[in-house]
């Protein structure tokens, strides 16, 4: 499976923008995928997540309530709809696809396959 994230930008806080990850492959209806984002200087963060049906989502406390995360399978596409940006969230966000349990979406170590990361600035 490959994937490429886009829809990052600049943005002043308060605004809203909606990433995109598009997968290759007949499969991708069968992973789970996730979002996550690494600030300059910072660690990689778990952002949010969506299970292969999309019935399931979790969501960072940093999220929640702001974004909301869907996915179209027909279409091979998830999104992450980002409202009421903050500058905090200013990061690269990459997306992912595994096959997480329910109680594993959050971590990292189970997405095998990664987006190229598109870049998120919001200004204050």
């Amino acid at each position: 499976v490959q994937l490429q994230a886009s829809g990052g930008g600049l943005v002043q806080a308060g605004a809203s923008l909606r990433l995109s990850c598009a997968a290759s492959g007949r499969t991708f209806r069968t992973y789970g995928v996730g979002w996550f984002r690494q600030a300059p200087g910072k660690e990689r963060e778990f952002v949010a997540a969506i299970n292969l049906s999309g019935s399931t989502t979790s969501y960072a406390d940093s999220a929640k309530g702001r974004f909301t995360f869907s996915r179209d399978n027909a279409e091979n596409k998830v999104y992450l709809q980002m409202n009421s940006l903050k500058p905090e969230d200013t990061a690269v966000y990459y997306c992912a696809a595994g096959s997480p349990a329910t109680s594993a979406m959050r971590s990292s170590a189970m997405y095998y396959y990664w987006g190229q990361g598109t870049l998120v600035t919001v200004s204050s």
